[in-house]
């Protein structure tokens, strides 16, 4: 059984290492070898597809690729954009990574650039799009999928796209309408229609063209790059490695609520009810997984994994040796810190602890009731019964004196001593007081207790 407690602790050890090599090896081998091929062909088109959520996996994938473009020396950078938009705060990161990059960016819009695909197509230096692309509809929308009416978060936003506008010389009148309902701008004569109050501008590819939203129409990246007067260069395609696409899925709310809620269960149960192997394992492999995701996508570093095994630790010790809460606390708050600090947006890394830990609380006390008799507790709970019938006395048993006969030798005021049998005993009476060398009867037994009465002639 030793053994094989020990190969299991073992396995989710040996199952992290195995994730990490993984992991370098997707992040910083495959990188190196394109870029050595890159500066072997001479000047490169780096084209990086931007084809899902904008959101913090995105993000990373793109900090990845402009640095892998820049160390190759590429002559310039096509963004395939065809997405539906995402988070806000990660489309800002994204337009200021593409304005400080030192290589030319394009954007070729291949089918949708809506909402913060907008944002990320106003800061390339020049937008390119496929016959039947759109572009625009940047309205915010908050969590609900309703538009979002808070004025100071509408005036932010419109400021931003009407800022990446104006910087490659575009219209800011319509990246505001893009963004803002309550915009009107006048485009009939460019387009035959003006943007009226309430609707959310989009422009087709020949009407962004039209209106200087877009410099060509092509049908495809190889006729875009023709346009740019690259012809001949070596496109390399950069695409997010397998460490990059589980980071994606595992940096989702949802399954990170999940991994943490895992986590938490699997390792409390191990310590309270030890011998099952299974919860812990889950316990920690949820936690690396957690951890994993968020260090490939570049928000984790090893404060957050430190702080997150110091926490554990302080929980563990705090079982052992009773410190009236204080290490449990330290230790609560070096977990929640870790988890906290490891992720991309730290308010929704809290809410999802928070979650997790009721939750996890409900699941812990379902597994306690169902395993009574195999908790840790029951090596400090004496489950002995002291019976009588299982030979266990508290005292000595005065049963066989009732009915017997002694002489006082004390008074009995009510309490006295009697001998009997040449033994001492003592004795009590029923309130009355009794003198000495009277002769007595036991009339109760019960216990410790010996109750007599005079004898009268």
């Amino acid at each position: 059984m030793n053994r094989w407690r020990r190969s299991m602790s073992a396995t989710p050890i040996a199952l992290i290492a195995a994730v990490l090599m993984v992991t370098l090896a997707a992040l910083f081998g495959s990188p190196g070898e394109k870029a050595k091929a890159a500066n072997e062909v001479g000047p490169a088109v780096y084209v990086i597809p931007v084809k899902q959520t904008v959101e913090s996996g995105l993000q990373s994938f793109l900090e990845r690729a402009f640095k892998e473009a820049e160390e190759a020396k590429a002559e310039h950078v096509i963004l395939v954009i065809n997405t539906l938009g995402g988070k806000v705060v990660n489309a800002e990161e994204i337009g200021h990574l593409i304005r400080e990059s030192a290589i030319p960016t394009t954007a070729f819009v291949e089918g949708k650039a809506v909402s913060a695909g907008t944002y990320i197509a106003l800061n390339a230096d020049n937008i390119i799009m496929q016959p039947g692309s759109t572009i625009g509809a940047a309205a915010v929308v908050n969590g609900s999928g309703t538009l979002e009416d808070n004025p100071k978060t509408i005036s932010f936003w419109t400021s931003e796209m009407s800022e990446s506008a104006g910087l490659q010389g575009r219209d800011k009148n319509i990246a505001v309408a893009m963004a803002d309902p309550n915009a009107m701008v006048e485009l009939k004569d460019k387009l035959g229609r003006d943007k009226l109050k309430g609707e959310i501008l989009t422009l087709s590819a020949s009407e962004a063209e039209k209106v200087g939203y877009s410099e060509h129409t092509a049908a495809n990246v190889d006729e875009a790059v023709k346009w740019l007067g690259l012809e001949g260069r070596t496109q390399i395609e950069v695409v997010p490695s397998l460490a990059e696409n589980v980071a994606r899925w595992l940096l989702n709310p949802i399954v990170m609520t999940i991994l943490l809620i895992l986590g938490i269960a699997g390792i409390v149960i191990e310590m309270i009810i030890p011998g099952f192997g299974v919860p812990g394992v889950v316990g920690i492999l949820s936690f690396a997984l957690y951890f994993f995701g968020h260090y490939v996508a570049g928000f984790a570093g090893m404060e957050s994994v430190v702080l997150f095994v110091i926490g554990i630790a302080l929980l563990i010790i705090e079982v052992f040796v009773p410190s009236f809460g204080i290490l449990g606390l330290l230790g609560s708050a070096a977990l929640v810190a870790g988890v906290v600090t490891a992720a991309s947006d730290p308010m929704t890394a809290f809410i999802s602890i928070v979650i997790a830990l009721v939750v996890a609380t409900i699941l812990i006390v379902i597994f306690i009731r169902m395993n009574k008799s195999r908790g840790i507790w029951n090596k400090f709970i004496l489950r002995e019964k002291l019976t009588t019938e299982q030979g266990f006395v508290s005292a000595d048993i005065k049963d066989s004196l009732l009915g017997l006969q002694g002489t006082t030798i004390t008074p009995l005021r009510p309490a006295g001593t009697i001998v009997m049998n040449d033994k001492r005993i003592d004795v009590v009476t029923s309130g009355e007081f009794i003198d000495t060398n009277r002769t007595v009867t036991v009339i109760k037994a019960e216990g410790t207790w010996v109750v007599v009465k005079e004898v009268t002639k």
